[in-house]
């Protein structure tokens, strides 16, 4: 127990002879903190875009939700249904009713081009034709500004995501659909999911502007329960009067959703990990400083009896230490930076925009700090061996 003790002092000892030289070394000390504070910045900004894509969609479903396409079809991009087939899926057992009728929605999803107000480019951005049911189907759904399209009127309302992104999207505003200009009426959000990009019309009217009679792309069905979408999904994939393909909205918002944050997920990791390297070499600069600068005070301790051991402890807590201030520098920029920070971005599958907030995480603010303790482990490792095996006789003759 006591050599345990005396070894910790040894250690405790030499970390503070080193911490105390840091103002001598305060060039690249400083080059060394920021450097890693920028790798820790730009990994956590980049996965940010992902969470944040990832939290949208995970916003845009509930547990009580199914979505049905056309069998075969993974988008609504390439979906169709009739009347006919709308009114199986709206009847089907499990889907919840009011006084009203059932809560399934039948809709249409088309692309139109509108500039985004940062570029003043044209880009896709979702016009979805909605049924009388959307809303309460979509219970995060509210009115916030304006209110609701008449039915059967040429008349939009737009997601708060659509209105701080795009041209033309405010009250009062029109909005060129096929052959005409509909008039924004009001203003809605979702619970930060992916509504929150899209504009809203009547379906019915939707359809007539484009030509596409009487045909739907998708229906949005509210359940009576979580539990009855195996019912549900049973009775659809059975029927032979259709062909359907059934998701629990989550489970379908979760695929959209894979290939943005792979992509970004990927690109994040490998350009942290270029930005680590140059990092790295930072840190070792910084304790091949720190060894040289005390060389004759790590060899008057250790022919005092101090051991190797402690000696090697002691300088990689020193570049840990100096790595985990990057590191928490870098994660707290990456916070008040990229939290909460409102983007748009290209859905893969509907070809369209997609708006949604940044959101840096505790998990990512972890794993930036994880990553800083590594890069300064790793930076201070041969440092730490080189101070330890340096000759005490020689060091001694510096004196």
């Amino acid at each position: 127990m006591a050599g345990r003790s005396n070894w910790i002092s040894q250690v405790s000892a030499v970390t503070q002879f080193g911490l105390l030289s840091v103002p001598q070394r305060r060039g690249s000390v400083a080059a060394a903190i920021f450097g890693i504070a920028g790798v820790v910045a730009v990994l956590v900004g980049v996965l940010s875009i992902a969470a944040g894509f990832r939290r949208a969609m995970r916003a845009s479903s509930s547990p009580d939700a199914a979505l049905v396409l056309r069998s075969g079809a993974d988008s609504e991009m390439v979906s169709g249904f009739g009347r006919d087939s709308t009114r199986i899926i709206a009847d089907a057992p499990g889907v919840a009713r009011t006084a009203d009728g059932p809560l399934a929605s039948a809709e249409l999803f088309v692309i139109i081009n509108l500039p985004k107000l940062s570029t003043g480019s044209d880009v896709n951005v979702p016009l979805r034709g909605v049924g009388r049911a959307a809303l309460l189907v979509r219970d995060r759904l509210r009115i916030v500004e304006g209110r609701m399209f008449g039915w059967g009127k040429n008349e939009v309302i737009v997601g708060v995501g659509a209105a701080r992104e795009f041209a033309g999207m405010r009250i009062g505003d029109q909005i060129k659909v096929g052959r005409y200009s509909w008039p924004v009426v009001g203003m809605f959000s979702a619970g930060g999911g992916t509504a929150e990009s899209e504009i809203w019309s009547d379906a019915a009217v939707l359809q007539a502007a484009y030509n596409r009679g009487d045909s739907f792309q998708s229906v949005y069905v509210k359940l009576a329960s979580p539990g009855a979408f195996t019912g549900f999904k049973d009775s659809l994939t059975s029927d032979p009067r259709i062909s359907a393909a059934v998701y629990r909205q989550e489970d379908y918002y979760a695929e959209q959703s894979s290939a943005v944050t792979r992509l970004v997920t990927t690109l994040g990791y490998l350009i942290a990990s270029l930005m680590a390297v140059g990092a790295v070499f930072g840190a070792l600069n910084t304790m091949y400083n720190s060894v040289s600068a005390r060389a004759r005070e790590i060899a008057t301790l250790r022919a005092l009896g101090f051991g190797g051991g402690a000696v090697v402890v002691s300088v990689m807590l020193e570049s840990v230490a100096l790595s985990v201030l990057g590191g928490l520098l870098g994660a707290g920029a990456s916070y008040a930076a990229f939290n909460g920070f409102h983007t748009a971005t290209m859905n893969w599958q509907s070809f369209s925009q997609i708006t949604f907030a940044l959101a840096v995480t505790p998990g990512l603010l972890l794993q930036g700090v994880v990553w800083a303790t590594l890069i300064g482990g790793i930076g201070g490792l041969f440092p730490a061996v080189r101070a330890a095996r340096q000759p005490i006789a020689a060091a001694l003759r510096e004196l």
